[in-house]
């Protein structure tokens, strides 16, 4: 399998962790995509959006749910989502907060990179309630997220090391207190230690 990927991306990182914690990341060749050049990852995803995962037969995932999902289906006997049940929607719940809020938090990002005259402070201030108040809702289900991880509570770590890269307000240490002593101790974990974003 060939992952087309990019070293800071956040969903780029959840795949790579899941595919740690099932024990096949050495079965997953790393493409580097070069953001800048749509050509390097347009034919692999017509969104021009990584991660992208090419399966032996040529097939093509895209969207790092679907290549979480199918990782586990495939290799991991549903251990990270649960085939049917309460415990799959809480994982997808968690899963879409987590997504949502590294969603806005790139929006901000990218309208911080506009030349400043054309910035919107509105559209900033929007995003970043959506962060707020995801990483809140995610901060009161913390202490039910255990130690067991599942694919919501991958993309919950995945959240929270990538914010505070990009996004200087979520990087108070006082906020969502409970959330950042589980990804301190999640952090620990062999499937993190090894997929920390690297800024260019």
């Amino acid at each position: 399998m060939e992952l087309k990927y990019g070293p800071i991306s956040p969903y780029v990182r959840k795949v790579l962790v899941v595919a740690h914690e099932l024990g096949i990341a050495e079965r997953i060749r790393l493409s580097p995509v070069d953001a800048k050049d749509p050509d390097t990852i347009v034919p692999a995803n017509p969104l021009g959006k990584v991660p992208a995962l090419i399966l032996d037969d040529g097939t093509v995932l895209v969207d790092s749910p679907v290549i979480c999902e199918y990782l586990d289906a495939e290799f991991g006997n549903h251990r990270l989502l649960a085939a049917s049940g309460p415990a799959r929607w809480r994982a997808l719940v968690r899963g879409a907060l987590a997504d949502g809020v590294m969603d806005a938090g790139i929006l901000v990002r990218q309208e911080r990179l506009r030349p400043a005259e054309l910035q919107s402070e509105a559209w900033i201030g929007q995003q970043l309630g959506k962060v707020f108040r995801g990483l809140d809702a995610l901060e009161r289900d913390a202490p039910a997220f255990g130690d067991e991880l599942d694919l919501g509570t991958i993309a919950a770590g995945c959240a929270m090391g990538y914010l505070p890269l990009r996004i200087p307000e979520t990087a108070d240490s006082t906020r969502w207190p409970q959330l950042r002593a589980w990804l301190a101790s999640v952090s620990q974990r062999p499937s993190f230690t090894k997929t920390v974003p690297v800024i260019a």
